[in-house]
């Protein structure tokens, strides 16, 4: 079952934060995954979330997008992302077949 990583992500160093745009794609390509949203325009339907920017993964399954997080080809790029970003991130897992109508 695919499982999805969720990111708001709050950016006060821009210049270190293109640094890890430039990185963290290969390392996410490597565990396969593969972005579904990166950074577009948000607009709130309900309540008063503003996230200043926001990210979804994708990959094929829990075990390897929790692998990626983890992992040493990650880590630079994550420590990038550390120092120029504060951000909120949950893995989510999606479901076994799709649902019915």
């Amino acid at each position: 079952m695919s499982a999805y990583i969720v990111v708001e992500i709050d950016i006060h160093d821009p210049d270190t934060y293109e640094r890890y745009k430039a990185l963290a794609p290969a390392s996410i390509a490597q565990y396969g995954g593969r972005y579904l949203v990166r950074g577009g325009t948000t607009r709130p339907l309900e309540g008063d979330w503003h996230p200043p920017r926001f990210v979804i993964l994708e990959f094929p399954d829990a075990t390897q997008a929790h692998a990626w997080w983890e992992s040493e080809e990650y880590a630079p790029a994550k420590a990038l992302r550390h120092l120029s970003a504060r951000t909120q991130m949950l893995l989510v897992e999606g479901l076994d077949a799709p649902p019915e109508a």
